[in-house]
């Protein structure tokens, strides 16, 4: 359908998973034998300042704010967005903020044993700083942990409009009003209103939904049914004509955080196609969960010595 091109597995997760034989490697509760500086708002890729190389005696983690949203749950998903350094030089090993944040499982597989350890107790909306020397390679890792699904402030919706039933976990449910004929135009309704930043033209946004037909109610797509698979989360960029007309419009300009109920007609969905879905109308239930430009110059964000 629309799927960005992510990176199956980041450098930086390969360094991780690569001694997660070793549980309990970060012992220290912090890092305050190291003199990092970090910087930057959330959202956006951080700035690190420390002298190089960095000699990392005693690997730990050190919050540098804490979140605000709910505490991870062993065995639960995790997104997060990751910026590691080489600390001998401040070279950038690697950045989801040059493509889209990473979705794993809160566990030792698929985190390996030290950043499992080190996001131990925290927050959605944490950052924190991870610090490790690994096969002589001083590590210098920033962690923002990202929501897994919509939160924030409900909506009402209006009435005569499908209605959503979320699950425990968050799936929705999408019924179809009875007989009732499709808008022509777009329709968008906000179901929960994130406190996030407001989505723009050009910025990749990374989501979760669920979409179903109009005519019979039937889902024809939906990332809620692989809640520990890549594809359990899309990453599309925005108002350039990589999604259909109705997300590019209906998106934009939404925040972060927040559930978007889209019902999109076939003009601005897949009419004038050959795909099947050409003349239906579309409806839509889309979570918001990050949204950033790509970070493309190199070595973006490398540390000073």
């Amino acid at each position: 359908m629309f799927r960005f091109t992510l990176l199956a597995l980041t450098a930086v997760l390969a360094l991780l998973l690569s001694g997660c034989g070793v549980v309990g490697t970060v012992s220290a509760p912090t890092v305050s034998q190291a003199p990092v500086e970090v910087t930057g708002a959330a959202g956006q890729e951080p700035s690190l300042t420390y002298e190089q190389p960095l000699d990392i005696t005693r690997p730990g983690t050190r919050t540098i704010w804490p979140g605000t949203g709910d505490r991870l749950v062993e065995g639960g998903p995790v997104l997060l967005n990751l910026y590691a350094q080489d600390g001998r030089d401040g070279s950038v090993v690697q950045s989801t903020f040059a493509d889209a944040p990473a979705w794993r499982t809160m566990s030792v597989a698929s985190l390996g044993a030290n950043l499992h350890e080190a996001l131990q107790g925290s927050r959605v909306g944490a950052r924190l700083l991870f610090l490790e020397e690994q096969d002589g390679l001083p590590l210098v890792l920033v962690i923002d942990v990202l929501p897994t699904r919509a939160s924030g402030e409900p909506v009402a919706p209006r009435e005569g409009q499908p209605t959503v039933v979320l699950d425990a976990d968050g799936a929705p449910t999408i019924t179809v009003p009875e007989g009732a004929d499709p808008p022509t135009d777009l329709l968008v309704q906000p179901l929960v209103r994130g406190s996030g930043p407001q989505v723009e033209v050009g910025e990749v946004v990374t989501v979760r939904f669920t979409g179903v037909r109009w005519s019979d109610g039937t889902v024809f797509d939906t990332t809620w049914d692989t809640p520990h698979g890549a594809e359990a989360v899309q990453s599309v960029m925005i108002g350039i004509g990589q999604v259909v007309d109705g997300w590019d419009q209906g998106l934009l300009e939404q925040t972060v955080g927040s559930q978007i109920l889209l019902v999109v007609p076939p003009s601005l969905g897949y009419g004038g196609t050959s795909s099947p879905l050409a003349d239906q109308t579309l409806v839509y239930v889309v979570d918001i969960l990050d949204a950033h430009y790509q970070v493309t110059e190199a070595g973006a964000g490398a540390g000073a010595g």
